[in-house]
């Protein structure tokens, strides 16, 4: 299935000049959305994760039914102060600023495999704070997975010491 098709490519959007990738029209299709995460699936198997990771908001819609499908736990990342129990915390740049992700102290056993799991790889940097968030838990990440990578914007650099699936590429 040519996944691209099912993407809507949003003009102008947040602001002028971007062509923003709306992958609801993934979503809404329940013969793609199937098709998105079953390929995901298969890489998780590839890589033989024993858990998902994704980062909020995205990140849950993608790495829950992969999780699901797989029979293993998800674990989120979230912003600073949405999280109930103690966290532990990573900061990470912004075009303009930073911001921080935290997750769970104890989201991640030791020796765990990981797949760290979101809907875009952009500039890469959400997904080098959740990998310094697994790592710092002692889980081992065995990928990543996206439905789409920007590859024009090289976040695939900041990951280069892990094995990337993105299922479709701009």
């Amino acid at each position: 299935m040519d996944l691209k098709q099912y993407i809507t490519i949003v003009e102008d959007w947040p602001k002028p000049g971007i062509r923003f990738k709306d992958i609801t029209t993934i979503m809404d299709n329940g013969e793609a959305y199937k098709y998105a995460t079953d390929q995901i699936v298969e890489y998780a198997k590839k890589v033989d994760a024993d858990i998902i990771v994704g980062p909020e908001a995205r990140g849950f819609i993608i790495g829950c039914p992969v999780a699901y499908a797989l029979g293993v736990g998800f674990a989120p990342v979230r912003k600073e102060g949405k999280l109930p129990r103690e966290v532990i915390r990573a900061e990470y740049g912004l075009e303009y600023g930073k911001d921080v992700l935290t997750m769970h102290k104890d989201a991640v056993k030791p020796g765990q495999k990981v797949l760290i799991v979101d809907d875009l790889l952009a500039t890469g940097g959400t997904i080098e704070a959740t990998v310094k968030l697994v790592e710092e838990l002692g889980g081992i990440v065995v990928g990543c997975a996206f439905l789409i990578e920007l590859t024009y914007l090289e976040g695939r650099n900041k990951l280069n010491e892990y094995d990337i699936c993105a299922l479709i590429q701009y």
